[in-house]
């Protein structure tokens, strides 16, 4: 019996709506905005967070980065302390591996300049935004993402003797080779000639960016032909053994700050920092993401239940005489109040549900249009449709509890 009631009680809402096809439409817009920004948002920002630790993880975990400045985003202008540091040099790099009974292995990277748009080109082909990139011949030792697929890497000799070698990312491989093999072929970087020596393994894209559209060169033949600024320049450090991370870490600081004469007491001119410190980081950006996804929803969800709430309102002042008739008929004021609360619920609820269809869409779209990761995850389903019935809930009670007070006599005289 009381299945059947709330079946009658939700057909009587769902024609309700049905015969105000727009008025519900734009009553519930906001909802859909509100939680279309959070299905859209969320769906990428897991996309990005998958993409990334993917990342982290096939580099390895035990991975010590040292550079001139501290990871994370400056404000403001810098302090003295930080605009006076020294900066890093190969020197500090050999120092590191060879005093330091814990460290495996030290790479060195050095990018030409930013604002310095280099061409590389094989004959009549070329590309103007590959990333070029100096470094020795440790990465494959430090980093396994750099493994040659075809020939070989950087050598210490071409290290040594600035030679006009170069290995290439398997991108920039086809962009300009095609299906033709370019080991020992001749590409020129800007004015100078270079013969590919390697073509080093698929990394795919990360945050929408190619990480196989670079070539890599000596770090020395970088410093005597390009453009270039030490600020920029990095030590990647591999411990022998993962266990000697923490021992590690402060050899390295030891040997740094005694190389560059850091009196005691005083704050290292360097930073050295592990993937956990760039993980930390990256936490703190999306989590930014998260506090602007929720305050730009949570404005489209209360707009949408202020809406909701006035519709409502209206729907009970337009309906009095039917409430009475149905009140005069034996319907009580539960069913009555269950009746507009459920026409609340039903307005939100289809609010989320195109809300998530048409996030999801969005999120899909700019996966498709700029390469950035989307994910769909099942918890951001649910927590849209929650939210969005919610809002139906708490701005649809106030309305409904005002139509089951309707007194029966006063409505079936209202005209």
């Amino acid at each position: 019996m009381k299945a059947g009631i709330m079946g009658e009680i939700l057909q009587m809402a769902f024609d309700s709506l049905k015969s105000h096809k727009l008025r519900s439409f734009l009553t519930m817009l906001g909802i859909v905005i509100g939680v279309m920004t959070v299905i859209g948002m969320v769906s990428i920002i897991q996309g990005l967070n998958r993409s990334f630790l993917k990342e982290l993880e096939s580099v390895g975990s035990d991975i010590i980065i040292v550079s001139k400045f501290e990871p994370g985003i400056q404000i403001g202008r810098p302090s003295e302390e930080i605009r006076m540091r020294k900066d890093l040099t190969l020197d500090d790099a050999l120092a590191v591996e060879q005093e330091s009974p814990y460290v495996r292995a030290v790479a060195v990277d050095l990018i030409v300049n930013y604002f310095d748009t280099i061409p590389v080109k094989y004959e009549n082909i070329k590309s103007d935004d590959s990333l070029i990139l100096g470094m020795n011949e440790k990465f494959p030792r430090v980093l396994s993402v750099y493994l040659p697929q075809k020939g070989r890497f950087l050598s210490e000799s071409d290290v040594r003797h600035s030679s006009k070698v170069c290995v290439l990312g398997s991108e920039l491989a086809q962009i300009l080779f095609g299906g033709i093999n370019p080991l020992g072929k001749e590409i020129r970087i800007g004015p100078e000639q270079f013969q590919v020596v390697g073509v080093l393994q698929k990394r795919g894209s990360m945050f929408g960016q190619s990480r196989d559209n670079l070539v890599g060169i000596p770090i020395t033949t970088l410093m005597k032909y390009f453009p270039y600024n030490l600020e920029n320049l990095e030590l990647i450090v591999t411990p022998k053994k993962h266990e000697y991370l923490p021992e590690t870490i402060e050899d390295i600081t030891n040997i740094l700050r005694k190389r560059r004469k850091v009196g005691f007491g005083k704050p290292n001119d360097f930073a050295v920092f592990t993937q956990d410190t760039m993980v930390g980081l990256y936490n703190q950006i999306t989590g930014a993401a998260y506090l602007v996804m929720i305050a730009i929803s949570s404005i489209g969800l209360l707009v949408g239940g202020i809406g909701v709430m006035n519709i409502m309102l209206v729907s009970v002042k337009e309906r009095t005489q039917e409430i009475g008739i149905r009140k005069a008929l034996g319907a009580r004021s539960s069913d009555i109040l269950k009746q507009f609360l459920m026409e609340a619920l039903f307005l939100t609820g289809s609010g989320g549900i195109l809300g998530i269809i048409i996030g999801f869409s969005i999120a899909f779209l700019v996966k498709a249009a700029s390469g950035l990761p989307a994910s769909v995850t099942a918890w951001s389903v649910i927590l849209g449709f929650i939210v969005s019935v919610s809002v139906g809930l708490f701005f649809g009670i106030f309305p409904a509890r005002k139509a089951a007070r309707v007194d029966p006599v006063i409505s079936l005289r209202y005209e």
